[in-house]
């Protein structure tokens, strides 16, 4: 909304190409408010220290963020068992249980989670059901360079949004950095996890239909077929949760995808994220019942992703 150009990493927003003048234009913008009276000041707020795993351009963002006394942990390192704070999880979703393996139990509260798609069947099998996550929708264009707001004009106050216990002292870090960040209850970071989750099916798989086409495309010239799928998807994730979304969803899905225009459209990380809906699917078909996502199915079929 958080891959390089093969949109596979901890948060899709973080790999993106060169940014385009349009989100520069938002980030000055949004740095030019960041005075001691703005809720984003860099100067009035204390950064908490903290264990970043995963060194790449979010982890390096995230601890270009602090204070200097943060522990970076990297690919195959174990999580320190003595250093209090939380524990900011930057890596691929696919090694999600390696870092698992390699944070001592006493420890696993502390993890705050990044990544991009439906976490919540692992967190549930791996007895984190109630765990910290953050939606990032910000990006790092190179390693070491200062990230930039993801904010719409559906959403000046941007998007980034975290929950759970170390949920205040992310945003704070976050906005030390110049970010944006809220800070919601359960229910309502659900329905952005899962709007979230909707964008990128939505328009990874629309776009994967017009080989070439970037998000700005898909949102441009064929919003007739993107505006169908999220209809879908948005629900089906209802139903399946038993949430009703707040209205006007494409209209800040659509908004999200001009601000990142230039993105590629690719069908990655499929058990993260389509093969959720898709798995919906399977099981309505299993029970006799109707397909709550056929347009989802037909595509994925059409294009032999399953």
């Amino acid at each position: 909304m958080a891959t390089a150009l093969s949109l596979s990493s901890s948060s899709f927003l973080h790999h993106c190409a060169k940014p385009t003048s349009r989100i520069g234009l938002s980030f000055k913008a949004k740095a030019s408010l960041s005075t001691s009276s703005s809720p984003m000041a860099t100067t009035a707020e204390k950064v908490a220290p903290a264990i970043i795993v995963g060194g790449g351009r979010v982890g390096k963002a995230l601890q270009d963020m602090g204070s200097g006394d943060d522990v970076l942990v990297k690919r195959g390192e174990p999580v320190p068992l003595d250093f209090p704070g939380p524990i900011l999880v930057c890596t691929r979703n696919d090694d999600l249980d390696a870092v698992l393996e390699s944070t001592p139990k006493s420890r696993w509260s502390d993890l705050v989670f990044f990544q991009n798609g439906m976490l919540e069947p692992w967190f549930e099998s791996k007895g984190l059901g109630d765990a910290d996550q953050v939606l990032a929708y910000f990006a790092v264009s190179k390693l070491g360079e200062p990230p930039i707001d993801g904010i719409t004009d559906t959403n000046p106050e941007g998007l980034t949004a975290a929950y759970g216990k170390w949920a205040s002292a992310v945003a704070g870090r976050l906005r030390a950095g110049g970010l944006s960040c809220k800070v919601l209850e359960k229910d309502a970071f659900q329905k952005q996890m899962l709007e979230k989750l909707i964008w990128i099916c939505a328009f990874m798989l629309v776009g994967a239909r017009h080989p070439g086409a970037t998000v700005g495309v898909v949102e441009k010239e064929h919003r007739s077929e993107v505006s169908a799928l999220i209809a879908e998807l948005a629900g089906a994730a209802a139903a399946e949760k038993g949430i009703v979304f707040e209205g006007a969803m494409e209209e800040r899905l659509c908004a999200y995808s001009r601000a990142v225009a230039h993105f590629p459209t690719a069908v990655k990380e499929f058990k993260w994220r389509n093969g959720w809906f898709y798995s919906l699917s399977q099981k309505a078909i299993a029970q006799g019942k109707d397909d709550p996502c056929p347009l989802h199915t037909a595509w994925l079929k059409e294009l032999k992703i399953v």
